[in-house]
This record gives C-alpha cells, structure tokens and sequence, in this order.
C-alpha cells in the first residue's frame, strides 16, 4: 500500500516559480532594492492587453528549453543554483570513506554513489531483482497473489490499487488506514478511455512499451507482445472504473468509512485479514474507502482475470516502477515512452542529477538537515514570519469586508486563520534514519528498503497521536504546501532565499512574490476543498447555507473564466480541475497587495525604481513567477491532468479580476486584460 492515495487532499502544493532576478550584489555586498530585470520586458507588447507577454516575453525568447527538461523556467533557474550546492553536499557524502557505519552521511553517501555508478549498474542488468520475480512467478493461489501484492506495496510498487495511513479527514486527531483507486501506469484514467487522434497515438506507444520491457525482461518478441495486450486490459478495467479528477477535488465523495466486515462484503473476493497481516497492519476496526465502486470492479476482476494474467501485471508493475533504478538499456526505454512520448523531452537528465532526486526522494532529511545547516540564513526565516503575520492582518481585514459573508461564517474563518500552524525552514524533528540500512550493493535495492523503512513508519502512526511535527516536503524543495488536516502552511529552506525571497529586497518584489506565495497557501484554507475543513483540520461543514451558496457563485466565475483560455491547439484550461489553485492565486495576490499596502502605511510613498511604482513592481513580481516556456507534449498532459493552470495565465488570470491592477497600469474598458464589473470573481 503506497502512500500515494491522500484522501483528506493532505496537501495542496504551491508549484511556483521564482518571481524575481538574480540577486546582483552592490558594492557593500547586499542585495539592490530590485527585483525586476527590465532587459526580460518585451516593450513591444501593451501591459493592458497581455500583461505576462509585456513582463516576461524577451526572457521566453532568450531561453529556451535545455534538451533534459519538459519546461524551463525562472523556477528551473533557482532550482539549479540550488543543485550546486547539494551536489557539493552529495560529492563530499559520497567520497567519504571514513564516515561512521550508519551515520546519515554514510547513507546519503552510499545511497547516491550507487546510483551514480553506471559500469555497476549495467553490469547488473535485472539481476537484483531476480528474487522478486522469482516471488512472483511462484504465486499460485489468490492468498499468494494478495500476499505478494502486500510485499510489493511495502516496497513502494504500486497496483491494484492505492493506500494511505494518516488522519481521519473528519476526526484529525485519530490515524486511519485509507484505500483507494490505483494500479494504472498512464497518469489518469483518461488516457485509457479518450478516443481522441492524441490519445490513441499514446495508447499505441504505450503498448509497444509495455512489449519491450518484458523483451529486456528475456520474454520472446510474440510472448512479450501478448503479455503488454494483458496489461493493458487489466489496467483499462481499473481505469474505467476510476473516479474523475474533478469528481477527486470533492473531499465528501472520496470519505466512505466502512468497518473491515464491510470491507469484506465489498469485496468478498480479496482477503483483507491476510493483506493487513502481510504488511504490519494491526488492530484495525475501520478503513476510509475512497472509491467503493473501483473496488467493485476490483473485485470481480479478481474473479474473472486468471492468477497467470495477474503475475503478468505484477511483472510489469515491478518493472515498470524500478526501471529508472536500473541499467541503461532498461532506464532508456523507460525513458522513451514516459519522457519523449509523453512529455516531448529530448534527452535524459544527467546521471548525477536523477541520483540527487532518488537521494532526496529516499533520505530527504538526511539531506536536508546538511543543506540547512550550510544555506539557510535565519534573516530569511525572520523575515518570512514577519510577512505571514501581515498577511493574515490583512486576510482579517479582508474577511471583515466581505458583503457576500454572514458575520456567523466570518467568525468560523477568523478562527480558521487563529489556528493556522506555520512551519518555516526545516522540521523541529528530524527523521531517525537508524533502522534504514542503506549499502553500496544494488541502486535499487536501496531503492525498496527505502520504500519499506517509509511504509513502517506509516504503519507506525497507527494507535498514536498525530504528529504535528511532520512535514511532507524535504527542507531543499522550492515549494510549499497547505495541509488542511493539520490547518497548516508549510515553507522549506529551499523557497525562501533569492529569487523567491530576499530579505533585503524592496517589500513590493517581496509581497508581489513571497507574500503571494503566503497568501496562496493561506487561501488554500478557503478555496473550494480546503473551506470543507474547520479550524481543527476535519472535514467539518462551518458555513451557512447561503454564504455557501454566495461562495459558489462567485466561484463559478473562475470556472468560467479559466475555461475560456486556450491551452494549445483546441484544449482548454480545465476550470473545474484547476478551480482550487486559481482561488488560492486570486485570494493570495490580493492579501499580499493589501499586506503590502499596510506595510506602507505611515512611511514615505516608495520612489519609483526603473520608472514603476510600488504598485507596479508587486504585479511585476507576480508576473515574473510564471515565466516559461513549456513543451507542447508537456502542456497538454498538464492541461489533462495537473490542479494548476498554464504559467502564463496564471501571471494574468487574477490580475484581470482585480481593480488594484486596473488602477496601477491604467486598464480601461476596450483593453484586452480589462473584464466587465459583473464579470470579475473577488472573492478573498
């Protein structure tokens, strides 16, 4: 049971990109009071008709995208000057012969060199996991097949289906086991039930793919051919019975808790005492479903698909999900169809750079724990706190204006933002890495016990108290999240240092940036998923019916909005799908332009810098968050499939809701970035 199904949409992440220049430094070695690089400004375009184009567009064309990536981006930039670092951290970890058996350092060292040795790596082909397969094929009765399952759950191989351990979405003091749908490799259900010219191309590939896996897997051409017809009738089964991504953002839809004797007349098919026994999991009384009908169809799968045909699957699974851990030959094909297929990426990343993300991926404390203690200054943290406590003033004052809110439900939300947990930087706990033993053996070795040391912890959480010390995001990640269960907004090392955040900054680049990216994970307690949780992080009703009802009329407009833009080609935004994040977009940048302008109270009115006022460069930050240039191949799998809109409007979808802009560039009726009165959502 991976821990990749979250029903109680544990956490809702920013996916930013930087919003200013490189930090220059003046002759005293401090930052300028800058942030706005002019030489990126197209002056050929008007800021009131394409405010984005006018902001980023001389950047677009002067970068293009390096041969590696699906899309590049300010945030690509950053996130390479951050690889520097760590790669100095990985190089030292791994060259050191002395550091103690069982330390972090030996782990991290280890874990990255291994991954790191090609000559190693393809002189072992799949021979470290002979013994998995060798599991595998010995299944014979349904009780091994679930047994096996269970092992490659732990191992972190996904199929069948999905699973959780973390808290009751409606009681979140309590940990509860939580299933749900899964076991497809293509990365959503549509893409096995579209009938479009794209899709059938990628159903096609796919299972050319599928055959020369099992071909390096030493099957024969026409049996490999034939076992990738048997996975992808098996996956197709599960997909068709899968929910929508959009029926997915319905927190309500996805919470069916059942007793295990439910479970079980659910599914008489699978034996659930056996599975919970194989993977650790004791003394359970309930399980929160997420999707009772997949696991009907689950079920009578399991009746009507043979135990040969299922041994098949789990082959694939295995294969499929440990490629990128193995030698070349099978990291290349992995690569072909899920990197050049399907994201139009021309070449792999470089060795050392796919290392440090399994690194980081497996051991991210560890890591991170040195990363913290070499670049992380407390000026930065300071400073990010100082700004969360002005952008929750400002969200008051905000709430207390809403004409369309019950002063009822704006006393619920005030005490929504009272318990707001805020975590910056790092963890105050780190992980205890002493029971995961990591060696130079096998890359993907490593890679499973990992996984496993993961899923124990997991399980672990069962029977006690929810630990509000956790984080789910590695200290080096530039991103941050809001978790609705825990009511918290999490900010790692990684985002808070130039060009995200710089401390020494003008406050209008820093407001129209980090305090966006503040504001956007504060409102993500208000979007249309996070408002369904109470101040105590359960999945709690705390409005009254009309104030619900006024909040999904302005939201509609967003739904409306969004679905007008034109991806690429004739796709459009997916308003419904991409709803949460364009409200936490619109709600942040209007808290964070008027936290701004109640920093500015009482102090002399800012100068212009390169000939923009304060106002001006806020947006101007804002905009330059979502410079990119993406992949066509990329950009439609994202349109399909990704809770976020395309970078470009997301720099201009708010602004042409908010007056504030209007009044800062002079747009007026007739310019295209205007939108009628009636038409424009403010909802925070």
């Amino acid at each position: 049971m991976q821990t990749i199904l979250k029903l109680s949409v544990i956490a809702t992440a920013l996916t930013f990109a930087s919003c200013g220049g490189d930090a220059k430094q003046d002759e005293a070695g401090k930052a300028p009071n800058t942030g706005i690089d002019t030489k990126n400004i197209d002056s050929t375009a008007n800021p009131v008709d394409d405010f984005y184009q006018f902001v980023n567009g001389n950047w677009m064309k002067n970068n293009p995208i390096p041969e590696s990536e699906s899309r590049w981006g300010s945030f690509n930039e950053l996130m390479e000057k951050n690889l520097a670092k760590l790669r100095v951290i990985l190089d030292d970890a791994a060259g050191d012969k002395s550091a103690a058996a069982g330390s972090n350092k030996q782990k991290i060292g280890d874990f990255y060199s291994v991954a790191n040795d090609s000559v190693k790596l393809n002189a072992d082909g799949i021979t470290p996991l002979k013994a998995e397969f060798a599991a595998i094929d010995k299944i014979k009765t349904q009780d091994d097949l679930i047994k096996s399952l269970a092992h490659l759950h732990e191992v972190g191989v996904g199929a069948m289906f999905g699973g959780y351990i973390g808290q009751d979405p409606k009681i979140s003091t309590e940990i509860i086991t939580q299933i749900g749908q899964g076991g497809i490799a293509l990365p959503d259900r549509d893409y096995y039930t579209n009938t479009d010219e794209r899709t059938i191309g990628i159903q096609a590939a796919y299972k050319k793919h599928i055959a020369n896996m099992f071909v390096l897997l030493g099957d024969k051409p026409a049996v490999a051919e034939k076992n990738a017809k048997v996975v992808y009738a098996i996956e197709t089964i599960l997909a068709k019975a899968s929910m929508t991504k959009i029926d997915m953002r319905n927190p309500e839809l996805m919470y069916n808790k059942k007793t295990i004797k439910e479970l079980s007349e659910l599914t008489p098919n699978f034996n659930w005492t056996l599975y919970f026994e194989s993977t650790g999991i004791k003394n359970i009384n309930d399980v929160i479903v997420g999707q009772p009908a997949f696991f009907t169809t689950l079920n009578a799968a399991l009746k009507s698909v043979s135990i040969n045909d299922w041994k098949t699957y789990l082959r694939w699974g295995l294969i499929d999900q440990t490629a990128s851990k193995l030698s070349d030959n099978v990291v290349n094909e992995h690569f072909d169809f899920y990197g050049k297929t399907l994201l139009g990426i021309p070449a792999l990343k470089p060795r050392w750079k796919r290392s440090f993300e399994a690194t980081d991926a497996s051991l991210g404390d560890a890591l991170g724990q040195i990363f913290v203690e070499k670049h992380f200054t407390q000026a930065s943290k300071d400073k990010v706190a100082e700004m969360v406590k002005n952008l929750i003033a400002a969200y008051r004052i905000r709430i207390a204006s809403r004409d369309w809110m019950s002063e009822e439900t704006k006393k619920a939300a005030n005490l929504k933002l009272d318990k707001v947990m805020l975590k910056l930087g790092y963890p105050d706990k780190w992980k205890d890495y002493s029971s995961l033993d990591i060696k130079r053996d096998s890359y993907v070795q490593n890679f499973m016990r990992a996984n496993t040391y993961a899923f124990k912890q997991m399980v672990d959480k069962l029977g006690k108290p929810v630990d509000r010390t956790e984080w789910g995001m590695t200290p080096p990640t530039i991103n941050a999240y809001y978790n609705p269960s825990m009511n918290e907004i999490v900010f790692p090392a990684g985002i808070m240092q130039p060009i995200f955040f710089n401390p020494d900054a003008d406050d209008a680049i820093n407001y129209g940036c980090m305090g966006a990216i503040i504001g956007h994970e504060l409102t993500h307690g208000f979007d249309d998923e996070g408002a369904q949780f109470d101040a105590d992080g359960n999945l709690k009703n705390w409005w009254t019916d009309s104030d619900k009802a006024n909040f999904k009329k302005k939201t509609d407009m967003l739904i409306n909005q969004f679905n007008s833009y034109i991806a690429i080609d004739s796709m459009h935004v997916r308003g419904e799908l991409t709803l949460g994040e364009n409200i936490a977009d619109l709600g942040g940048l209007t808290i964070s332009y008027y936290a701004l302008k109640k920093s500015m109270e009482g102090k002399p009115a800012p100068e212009k810098i390169d000939g923009f006022t304060a106002e001006q460069r806020f947006f101007m930050s804002w905009a330059q968050g979502w410079r990119g240039n993406m992949r066509p191949e990329f950009l439609k799998n994202m349109v399909q499939t990704n809770p976020h809109s395309p970078g470009n409007f997301r720099g201009n979808g708010p602004l042409s809701n908010m007056q504030e802009f209007y009044d800062a560039f002079g747009v007026k009726e007739g310019d295209k970035m205007y939108r009628p009165k009636a038409e424009r959502a403010e909802i925070w």
